[in-house]
């Protein structure tokens, strides 16, 4: 891959419920294609555990923990001068996430007003992603996902949350989609280590479409 530096770096996200297999698909992209990875920080938000055991409770520090560390993460991806892929964006944090906890209850007016007018500031100065990668499954995929990697963190997750957040997502990408280019990979049945065809396939049309921007800036 040619990878003369552009005005900015290109800039993939990754995005996807939990469990659907993001952190493995940046992993392996990064690899493949040499781009810099920036992972979400689950094990060191340390309201995590008490979140899923009370998420009435612990969602407003919870989300403000990861809004933080994501907004810290774009900033330093703005800076860099060569392709960087990004497991989870801060639009997923806010829009799907904590507006999924307002939605159904469990933030407060109050809460979601503050968390809100915090991520409106924050988003003002960044720029979005050249290219999002939704990866899609159903609930009954991802929970068996989270089963088989078991963090501890995640084992009280229930299929109904994860459904909640699965029509959360498909909102947001609707949405999202009529402003950035987004692709959409369907991986129920599918495993990207294993099916090496079907994987080799995403990454060539990811490699396609950043050459296309390096031959149109």
């Amino acid at each position: 891959m040619n990878n003369t530096a552009i005005n900015k770096a290109f800039f993939l996200v990754v995005a996807g419920n939990i469990g659907v297999g993001k952190t493995t698909f940046t992993e392996l992209l990064s690899e493949r294609l040499g781009w810099k990875p920036y992972y979400e920080v689950v094990r060191e938000n340390p309201y995590l555990a008490e979140f899923y055991q009370d998420m009435a409770q612990w969602s407003f520090h919870s989300q403000i923990f990861f809004l933080n560390q994501r907004f810290k993460s774009h900033l330093q991806i703005e800076k860099i001068e060569h392709p960087v892929v990004q497991d989870r964006s801060i639009y997923e944090d806010a829009e799907v996430f904590a507006g999924n906890l307002f939605h159904q209850g469990i933030l407060s007016p109050r809460e979601y007003e503050t968390y809100s007018e915090l991520y409106s500031a924050m988003i003002e100065i960044l720029r979005p992603p050249d290219l999002t990668l939704y990866l899609r499954a159903s609930p009954w995929t991802l929970l068996s996902r989270i089963r088989k990697r078991w963090r501890d963190v995640e084992r009280d997750i229930d299929k109904e949350y994860l459904f909640q957040l699965n029509l959360a997502y498909e909102k947001w990408i609707g949405q999202w989609q009529k402003r950035h280019a987004v692709r959409i990979i369907e991986t129920d049945g599918r495993d990207f280590l294993e099916d090496r065809n079907w994987t080799d396939e995403i990454v060539s049309g990811i490699e396609n479409f950043y050459r296309s921007q390096l031959g149109s800036d």
